[in-house]
This record gives C-alpha cells, structure tokens and sequence, in this order.
C-alpha cells in the first residue's frame, strides 16, 4: 500500500493511474495527514480463451467430449427459441 497526498495525486494523476495498472496496489489518498481515500487497481480483464484455458485439466476426455456436444445443442436450441424481433 502506497500513499500520497492528495496534492500530489492531482498534479500526477496520469501517473498514478499508469501505477495502479502497472503495480494493481492501492493508494491512499491523504490530507492534512489523514486518509480521505483510496484508489483502488480495477478488476483484471479475462477474455473467453482465457477463462476456459485450464478446463482441460479439470475435465477428463469423456467429460469434456459430453461437455463440446452439450454445448454445440444447447447453441441449436437457443437459436429455435430466438425471436427474430423484425419478422
């Protein structure tokens, strides 16, 4: 945890969000040396590939064989049930 006066964070305030991003530690904002804030690193980004890049280490082949086919009829079945709203 770092701090920093609130001065501070203003004249710098691009570099303190470039910490943030860069260090994901909180800041604590003072004045008059006391504690007003704290700034905090935003929740880390996770594409769809990277969210299931381990799922194969959790399933075994015939888990992760009944795991593909229930997810390709399920798509199918979603798409039946879609509405098409300009038909």
């Amino acid at each position: 945890m770092q701090t920093m006066t609130a001065t501070e964070v203003n004249r710098n305030f691009r570099r303190v969000l470039d910490a943030l991003a860069r260090n994901a530690d909180e800041i604590v904002v003072l004045r008059n040396r006391q504690p007003v804030a704290r700034l905090l690193p935003g929740s880390p980004r996770m594409t769809a590939i990277e969210a299931l890049s381990d799922l194969y280490r959790t399933l075994n082949n015939g888990e992760g064989d009944a795991w593909l086919r229930d997810s390709r009829t399920a798509d199918r079945a979603v798409r039946k049930e879609m509405r098409d709203p300009w038909a």
